[in-house]
């Protein structure tokens, strides 16, 4: 399964596309049906997922973007890539700040990639006939004390978990297929981007999980074979 790659994107910079655009495609669209108009909250804003579906969110016109991250310089890398509104969950209660912002409706579709943590404010946010799409468990995979299935009934929520290396090939064209139609042309143009936070020889393999369990990237950690 490959994509060509066009003369205008470095290799570095293509190693950072295939995997993280595909699966922000896959939660919006083959997941969580996303449409023009709807509002979106993507956790973990500044992760390479997250700035994908940020940007995909954008061009396809959610009414409103919403993200957490963990720093005040991630607030404000997400708001440049085009988030409505970012919150640092560090400093600001983010589920009390969303309902706020939009007026106690909360937001349409929420991706997240944290799981237990975050799971009772994730029924607080979600609006009614919401989706969420749990792509991760960073905290957790255990449901939190305390769960009242009375909220997924008032609201009619659908939760729904994906992975993508998991699904078969045929599934996985038809994504790739759809990267290739919806971002390729945006790659080439600038329309998107891919950051890269630094790219390391493979040697240097313990340096770069170094750098990402800092939690402190903005984008890709690139490691070249030569």
């Amino acid at each position: 399964m490959l994509i060509h790659k066009p003369k205008e994107i470095s290799w570095e910079v293509a190693a950072g596309i295939p995997e993280t655009w595909i699966t922000a495609i896959q939660a919006m669209y083959f997941v969580a049906s996303f449409a023009p108009g709807k509002s979106i909250l993507w956790h973990a804003g500044a992760s390479s997922v997250s700035i994908a579906g940020i940007q995909l969110s954008k061009a396809h016109g959610a009414s409103a973007i919403y993200t957490t991250v963990g720093s005040s310089s991630k607030v404000e890398f997400c708001k440049d890539l085009g988030a409505t509104w970012a919150w640092n969950y560090k400093e600001e209660n983010w589920s009390e700040r969303l309902l706020e912002v939009t007026g106690g409706k909360g937001v349409d579709m929420i991706v997240d990639f944290i799981g237990q943590s975050y799971f009772h404010q994730n029924l607080d946010s979600i609006a009614l006939d919401g989706k969420i799409v749990i792509m991760g468990l960073l905290s957790g995979s255990k449901v939190p004390d305390g769960l009242d299935l009375q909220v997924f009934v008032k609201k009619r929520i659908a939760v729904e978990g994906s992975r993508l290396r998991s699904r078969g090939t045929d599934y996985q064209m038809k994504l790739r297929d759809k990267l290739v139609q919806m971002a390729l042309p945006k790659f080439v143009d600038g329309t998107f981007q891919i950051p890269v936070e630094k790219v390391f020889n493979w040697k240097d393999i313990q340096e770069a999980r170094a750098l990402m369990e800092s939690n402190m990237t903005k984008g890709k950690i690139i490691c070249m074979v030569e």
